[in-house]
């Protein structure tokens, strides 16, 4: 990540454990998007423990990097929008 914004000069990373509240926002995605997809397969289509513990294992691999990113711009903003600089 870039440390500040080329648009408005915003420092992105403002102390240290700045980001932290992210972590929780992205497990809240994490949730949100593989747990359906667990229950389905575990509910509807009824197949094995193992299989969807690899599903889900290889949903939550290809996630995490976009989650990444996405749960910053999300803590970003609700930052901005609580205690605007």
């Amino acid at each position: 990540m870039s440390e500040s914004c080329s648009v408005c000069g915003l420092r992105f990373l403002r102390e240290a454990g700045y980001f932290l509240g992210a972590m929780y926002i992205s497990y809240g995605l994490g949730v949100v998007t593989i747990l359906p997809v667990a229950v389905a397969l575990a509910v509807v289509a009824e197949w094995h423990l193992a299989v969807i513990l690899s599903i889900a294992l290889a949903q939550t691999l290809l996630s995490v990097p976009l989650f990444f990113r996405y749960s910053r711009v999300i803590w970003l903003h609700a930052d901005q929008l609580l205690d605007p600089r």
